[in-house]
């Protein structure tokens, strides 16, 4: 049986703009969404096109349950790429934006 190595500290990764990035450039905008958990990253990625929206939004979007989404904005908040401020038209709803 045949094996196949991959150096994995060479891989590029390539945008949707066909531009390369390399995963260690701290000038890439994803670079501090890159190493966090794929719940975080499809949360990120919806903000990213739908600005302000709430958790129940986010789990309505991204089809994950409520505590998933939870559990993902809080490594984003961790990571400091994402923004919160409360609703104006109901002070118990938190509303969500990315900040990268």
């Amino acid at each position: 049986m045949a094996s196949i190595m991959i150096d994995y500290s060479r891989l590029q990764l390539t945008m949707s703009t066909q531009e390369t990035v390399s995963p260690d450039d701290p000038s890439d905008r994803w670079h501090d969404v890159r190493e966090l958990p794929p719940s975080a990253k499809l949360v990120a990625k919806v903000l990213d096109y739908n600005d302000g929206l709430t958790q129940s939004e986010l789990a309505d979007e991204t089809l994950l349950p409520p505590r998933t989404v939870r559990y993902a904005l809080n490594r984003l908040e961790d990571a400091d790429v994402v923004d919160s401020r409360f609703s104006f038209s109901d002070a118990r709803k938190r509303i969500y934006s990315l900040d990268i």
